[in-house]
């Protein structure tokens, strides 16, 4: 098999059947080098270029990647995917009676976040926010927790997590702030129109501009035997309730 030795420009390995896959189906991911161990060659021999294919040993990806990660005998060198901007999000709401968006200040686990985008996908959230400078960049881990739904949802790299909050709004959109002091559950409020989930990390919440800058302040209904919830499990009842008819 002939071997393409284009470079990694972004550094990026994304790991794992599914993550993997996903990307190559992506007309939007430019992927550089491809390495599948043998039995896995059949799977990916219709979806990319013969000289992209690099059939390696299972040793050969695992040096490339973390301890313990689980590459199934699937690597891609990848370029990150662009992030959208808060105007094209604005955009594919038009003509949507309903609609949700989701946005996370301050989450920096890569993994949290891939398991965010999962369940965004599950539960149609139409595009997911982060800020620019406190989020981690695309990683494997992320892609790999997506299970390859980091592909189709749009996300955004936002400057200001308060002003892009005041932009949405501005074209309609209601903003609920998530937060376990609050006095209303999320469950009580209507889910009609288009709403922005707004959720802080795990201990700090929400910072105070960006909750200020919130409709409407809510929690979830859980057990006062827990504190809290990972972010990422809150994420995805949050989101299942707001897809609830």
């Amino acid at each position: 098999m002939a071997k393409n030795n284009a470079p990694n420009r972004s550094g990026l390995i994304i790991y794992g059947r599914h993550a993997v896959m996903a990307a190559l189906l992506n007309p939007k991911r430019q992927i550089n080098k491809l390495l599948v161990t043998k039995e896995n060659f059949n799977e990916v021999k219709d979806k990319a270029p013969q000289n992209f294919i690099n059939i390696v040993d299972r040793k050969e990806i695992e040096k490339l990647l973390p301890q313990d990660a689980v590459h199934q005998g699937f690597a891609a060198y990848a370029k990150e995917l662009e992030s959208i901007a808060v105007e094209d999000i604005i955009k594919l709401a038009e003509g949507r009676e309903r609609c949700h968006i989701l946005v996370l200040d301050q989450v920096t686990d890569p993994q949290n976040i891939g398991a965010i985008i999962r369940s965004c996908a599950a539960f149609g959230t139409l595009a997911l926010i982060v800020q620019d400078k406190n989020s981690p960049s695309e990683t494997g881990a992320m892609a790999k927790a997506s299970v390859g739904a980091i592909e189709t949802l749009p996300i955004c790299r936002a400057t200001n997590l308060s002003r892009t909050i005041q932009q949405l709004q501005e074209a309609g959109f209601w903003a609920i702030g998530m937060d376990g002091s609050a006095d209303t559950t999320i469950d009580k409020i209507s889910k009609a129109g288009k709403n922005i989930i707004v959720m802080g990390s795990e201990g700090k919440g929400m910072r105070r501009l960006v909750e200020e800058n919130c409709d409407i302040i809510v929690k979830l209904q859980i057990s006062n035997k827990v504190e809290s919830l990972n972010v990422s499990t809150a994420a995805a009842i949050a989101l299942y309730e707001m897809n609830k008819e």
